[in-house]
């Protein structure tokens, strides 16, 4: 089994700000694996468990076969995204190897997306609780670039903001990339999926 946990804050004053674009990849995926159809429908459908909206179900792989998959919207806001994923873990004795967790990083160009396998948390908070609630930074996660504030503008501020016009448009292409470097992931794992999306971000 695997856990996809994407990070992000609950509640409709948060939906499409830049700190939950992870919320934002989860409802594509919900939608790929046809757990869920629609906009919003992942919100509508799911069950609470773990502190956290969740959907699960078998994803197809190629080749043949199939993998359990758990869809994670922690609940608990960004900061104590940690306990949420912990218990989902812990439940299905899961190791920090089947978990992939999907966030906004302001380092990246918006559109972007960086695959790891460990790391520190850049200063994000979700990655901080998680890393507290695991006591490793060995898991894999996936970063994507919502670029850094201009100006004067608090981070804060920024990362609870809207995306403009223009990053809008580079986020509903990344999407794709997203879901299929989460299927990439599920099929081939993560070192294949680095190779493949990371030096795409890059190009």
């Amino acid at each position: 089994m695997r856990l996809i946990a994407g990070l992000g804050n609950p509640g409709r004053d948060y939906v499409g700000t830049r700190h939950n674009i992870g919320f934002e990849v989860i409802d594509a995926l919900a939608a790929r694996f046809g757990f869920a159809s629609g906009k919003g429908a992942f919100d509508s459908f799911s069950k609470m468990r773990f502190s956290a909206l969740v959907m699960d179900g078998n994803v197809s792989l190629a080749g043949g076969g199939s993998e359990k998959v758990l869809l994670l919207k922690p609940m608990t806001y960004m900061n104590l995204s940690g306990q949420s994923i912990q218990q989902a873990m812990a439940f299905y004795n899961l190791t920090p190897a089947d978990l992939m967790v999907v966030l906004d990083d302001i380092a990246l160009p918006c559109g972007k997306l960086r695959l790891r396998g460990s790391g520190s948390s850049g200063g994000h908070n979700g990655l901080k609780d998680i890393e507290r609630c695991l006591s490793t930074q060995q898991y894999p996660r996936m970063r994507i670039g919502v670029d850094a504030p201009s100006g004067r503008i608090p981070q804060k501020d920024y990362v609870l903001g809207r995306f403009t016009e223009s990053q809008q448009n580079e986020m509903s292409l990344v999407m794709d990339r997203a879901c299929a470097a989460t299927i990439t992931w599920l099929e081939k794992g993560l070192n294949s999926a680095m190779s493949l999306f990371n030096a795409d971000s890059e190009k």
